[in-house]
């Protein structure tokens, strides 16, 4: 494992922290941001997951201090580098950012990107080829960025943005420019290097699958602020609105009529894992639902979706809606059959109805 600091003023400088406290953002007359709160640990990495529009690349900008902020405090390593009085300089706050279409000068080779940030200094050959190697783009220094494969040119963005060590590594929907098959494997190299460096990171995406595999922990954001901050298993387990549970997964809701404990529901008695009274909307997620064959059953057949790990099978439910079941192996069911769909005895969670 590699040990990766970054260099500041007083000497080498652990990862960094960064500490977002009551961030407010507005373009003209316009709030982007409306007082966001988190932070980020040293060595830590931080998915900001959200729909098109919920400001997480604003949030990101503001980190780098490419975008001003109106309100609120953002601190890096202790320091304050932005308040409504205040802007620290983008190239003064120890950040590395990696853009969205990765920003490679064309007319400069792999080593010429990598060393744009670099100060000079006599080891700065040194400090590209280590990089390079990091990556896995050794001799790979003399070409042009055109010659290059799309996962190949997103390792030299990342190169480019890891070369000064800085405290923290801002990256914005950094795969989004790679097929799937290639973002899936790029994404992988990704993860693994920033975690054996130890770099703290904040990136962007719209992706939950990818939010989830990348990030320690995940800030989902709605209309400029953070819905809900946690780790993926307490976000997808305790979602905190019925927003957040379908944004970060397959979920289906069912009207339910609670008694403490449990409710009934058009598919029957399903346990609650807090107790409610009246009317609710409970969360079932499709691993959490059994589906048998049976005449006398309470719904149809409409679809069987089959994934190679598992199957999603739809089902018309007779009380009216549509339920997906989540189903490991050979389903057992087909289009057209009449099956009883149940609960598993999961303890879900209930919202009070709207």
């Amino acid at each position: 494992m590699h040990s990766w600091q970054s260099k500041g003023s007083g000497g080498d400088v652990p990862s960094g922290r960064v500490e977002i406290s009551d961030v407010r953002v507005a373009f003209g007359d316009t709030d982007v941001l409306h007082g966001v709160n988190f932070d980020v640990a040293p060595g830590e990495i931080v998915a900001l997951l959200g729909p098109s529009g919920c400001g997480k690349t604003t949030l990101l900008r503001s980190i780098a201090g490419l975008e001003r902020i109106v309100g609120g405090t953002i601190s890096l390593n202790g320091k304050e580098v932005a308040t409504n009085r205040q802007h620290v300089r983008p190239e003064a706050r120890l950040v590395g950012m990696v853009f969205q279409d990765w920003a490679l000068f064309p007319h400069m080779t792999v080593e010429e990107n990598v060393a744009y940030g670099l100060s000079r200094s006599a080891n700065k050959d040194e400090q590209v080829a280590e990089v390079l190697t990091l990556v896995g783009l050794d001799g790979l220094g003399h070409r042009m960025p055109s010659t290059l494969s799309g996962g190949q040119q997103q390792r030299v963005a990342l190169a480019r943005a890891l070369a000064p060590k800085p405290s923290v590594l801002l990256l914005d929907e950094p795969f989004s420019n790679l097929d799937t098959g290639l973002r899936v494997q790029v994404r992988a190299e990704v993860h693994a290097l920033l975690s054996g460096l130890g770099v703290t990171a904040v990136f962007v995406t719209h992706d939950q699958e990818e939010a989830f595999i990348l990030g320690d922990r995940v800030a989902v954001m709605r209309d400029g602020s953070i819905e809900q901050f946690g780790t993926p298993s307490e976000i997808y387990e305790h979602p905190s609105s019925a927003w957040v549970a379908e944004f970060v997964g397959d979920a289906n809701f069912l009207r339910g009529d609670a008694t403490g404990m449990s409710a009934m529901t058009p598919i029957g008695e399903v346990s609650l894992s807090e107790s409610h009274v009246g009317e609710v909307d409970v969360l079932l997620r499709p691993e959490h639902m059994t589906v048998v064959e049976t005449e006398s059953g309470n719904g149809v057949v409409s679809n069987v979706e089959y994934y190679g790990h598992d199957h999603m099978v739809q089902v018309d439910l007779d009380a009216g809606g549509r339920l997906a079941v989540r189903i490991s192996g050979n389903p057992g069911v087909h289009r057209g059959q009449r099956v009883s769909l149940t609960s598993d005895g999961t303890s879900c969670l209930a919202f009070s109805a709207g």
